[in-house]
């Protein structure tokens, strides 16, 4: 059975929407990806959605919404996108904060570069969970 794996912040929508959509693009064969927050807002950060679907053919229009913790199934792994603020709470066998900066509201490139980090650190996260390099047992 694959790993769930949340990808979490506050709002739930713009990084770690644009991780699910990279994580079920990237590594659906290593890993179940999912995003979620304590806050929902009406819509995926548009510009979010404009630079996944330029980049990687993805309309996370229509693959995603907005989620809550609590709309989710159990997870085994957590990955924090990187919140200035306190960062919601799952209980997970694993977790990690890979420290993104939000790119709303700043220029396209800055939303580029945060995708590519996003596909660099979803592509390293299914390398270790393949290789057994996090422990999922406990």
């Amino acid at each position: 059975m694959k790993p769930k794996v949340a990808f979490i912040c506050v709002h739930n929508s713009c990084r770690s929407q644009m991780a699910e959509a990279l994580g079920k693009l990237f590594a659906s064969d290593v890993f179940e990806s999912y995003s979620a927050g304590t806050e929902l807002r009406p819509q995926i950060n548009q510009d979010a959605v404009r630079i996944i679907k330029n980049l990687y053919k993805v309309d996370m229009n229509e693959t995603q919404k907005s989620k809550l913790l609590e709309d989710i199934p159990k997870i085994d792994i957590v990955v924090k996108m990187g919140c200035n603020v306190v960062c919601p709470f799952l209980p997970a066998k694993h977790v990690e904060d890979w420290g993104l900066d939000d790119p709303s509201d700043k220029s396209d490139e800055e939303f580029i570069m945060t995708a590519k980090a996003i596909e660099e650190k979803v592509k390293d996260l299914a390398r270790r969970i393949k290789n057994n390099e996090i422990d999922l047992n406990s």
